[in-house]
């Protein structure tokens, strides 16, 4: 295999290495990939990221497993390669991994600054450690260790104070939510998001049968407060969801005041919140005043992860919560999440030894050097067709067009370019930002993001319906 680009993740190094494999030649369609432990012997990395880079030839159909036999795969050019069904978050997802393409549609902050040679390099000094001990009893919310190393993170003041107890782990983001929507018993509740809102977390409240509130932003990054207002005093709202600090997609940042005036209407309502912190690191100037501060913390429940600032090696979400812990145990008890424990002690020790806050201060400098190139490509090349939020912090950009267009044409018509875009639609389950794109600007691999440009302006223009 060849060596790895600098601005490549190990898994993304791994899945490349495997598509070569599908895409090689041989008498049988059928092609037979390498096991878990030789693909790791090979080419030099954990058995974790093979997973993961298997997982997503999973999701794209391309590889799949006999049991005591191993993984197989069909050649990448039997899959028809621009659609997989009507679903166009699929079709995102799957172009998105296609080799050769130009992702703009990704949110990878990490990407820039990968952290995972320090967290590869901790875990195999931790393994000399503790040479084949037997593994210590089941923590079924996680290592104490990481637990207490994020308890004390989110701790801010002796009322607003955080123990390991409070802290749950899980495999990754999706599964914590999953679990955290049966605890709240959220079926056929109404829940208040945010719009725009992060696709996953649409899709699972909508999957879990939640009637979602979507209160859109506004274009200073606040909430309307008069609107929220008659929500609470209205409807029977269960739940409120709001982002720590940094809104994603919109890349904006509430002022002080409103996010005070929201505090003081929620605490009026006694509504329960659900903290989205998944970014709440990533503003370019962080200004420390979180929602958790301003919050009862007994009506307050947070949610995070790591891949954001760390990467795909660290995929683990995570909640903190004063309340429900019973019941909060024994779902993540039931689910059994299988998390290696020397990741976790390594990630811990990231903290601990004031690793992880040198690479936020760099990461958070590549992220604004590249979002200041892409907005000045952006005004310089599509200046007179989108119109774009300034983003305060994070990977992406969010968009508009200026005119009437079929954002789904567009998407399609990019595809055959070999460049993907998220559009808006994805972002709202109630028709909202159907205008509207979110552009990434950090991608992997060598592109000519002017000619990109081009080609998003040349789209915009074949496809207005003016």
């Amino acid at each position: 295999m060849k060596g790895p680009r600098e601005t490549d993740f190990a898994y993304q190094a791994v899945y490349r290495y495997l598509t070569n494999l599908i895409n090689e030649p041989v008498s049988d369609t059928r092609v037979r990939l390498p096991s878990l432990r030789q693909l790791a012997d090979r080419l030099s990395v954990s058995i974790s990221t093979i997973q993961y880079a298997y997982s997503l030839l999973e999701k794209e159909g391309r590889v799949y497993s006999v049991a005591k036999s191993g993984y197989y795969a069909l050649p990448v050019s039997s899959i028809h390669p621009l659609s997989s069904g009507n679903d166009l978050l699929e079709t995102v997802y799957v172009n998105a991994r296609r080799p050769g393409m130009l992702v703009l549609s990704a949110d990878e902050p990490a990407l820039l600054q990968p952290l995972d040679s320090p967290l590869l390099l901790l875990e195999r000094e931790l393994l000399r450690q503790y040479p084949r001990q037997p593994q210590p009893t089941s923590q079924p919310c996680g290592e104490l260790e990481l637990r207490a190393a994020l308890a004390a993170r989110y701790t801010s003041s002796p009322a607003r104070c955080w123990h390991a107890d409070n802290v749950y782990i899980g495999a990754d983001l999706r599964g914590v939510l999953e679990i955290l929507i049966a605890v709240l018993c959220l079926k056929d509740a109404m829940v208040v998001v945010e719009s725009p809102c992060d696709w996953m977390i649409l899709r699972l409240l909508q999957d879990a049968d939640v009637q979602v509130i979507e209160l859109p932003l506004q274009p200073h990054g606040g909430l309307d407060l008069e609107q929220l207002k008659q929500l609470l005093e209205t409807k029977p709202v269960r739940l409120v969801m709001l982002s720590s600090g940094l809104n994603m997609p919109r890349g904006s940042v509430a002022s002080h005041s409103n996010r005070q005036s929201t505090a003081e209407l929620l605490e009026r309502h006694g509504s329960w919140v659900l903290e989205n912190d998944c970014y709440g690191e990533l503003a370019f100037e962080p200004d420390g005043l979180r929602f958790r501060d301003l919050l009862n913390p007994d009506r307050l429940i947070v949610f995070s992860t790591f891949e954001k600032s760390i990467g795909p090696e660290a995929p683990y979400g995570y909640l903190l919560s004063r309340q429900l812990s019973v019941e909060l145990q024994r779902h993540f008890l039931l689910r059994s999440f299988r998390l290696s424990p020397i990741r976790q002690k390594a990630i811990a020790r990231l903290y601990s030894n004031g690793r992880i806050d040198q690479h936020l201060l760099v990461l958070r400098r590549l992220l604004k050097d590249r979002k200041v190139h892409m907005t000045q490509l952006l005004q310089e090349r599509l200046g007179d067709a989108l119109h774009f939020v300034e983003p305060l912090g994070g990977a992406t950009i969010w968009v508009q067009s200026l005119r009437q267009v079929d954002v789904r044409r567009v998407f399609q018509r990019l595809l055959r370019h070999q460049v993907v875009i998220a559009p808006g639609e994805l972002f709202s389950l109630q028709g909202l930002h159907a205008q509207h794109l979110r552009l990434s600007h950090t991608f992997g691999g060598d592109h000519d993001l002017g000619a990109a440009m081009g080609l998003l302006g040349d789209a915009l223009r074949l496809e207005s319906i003016d």
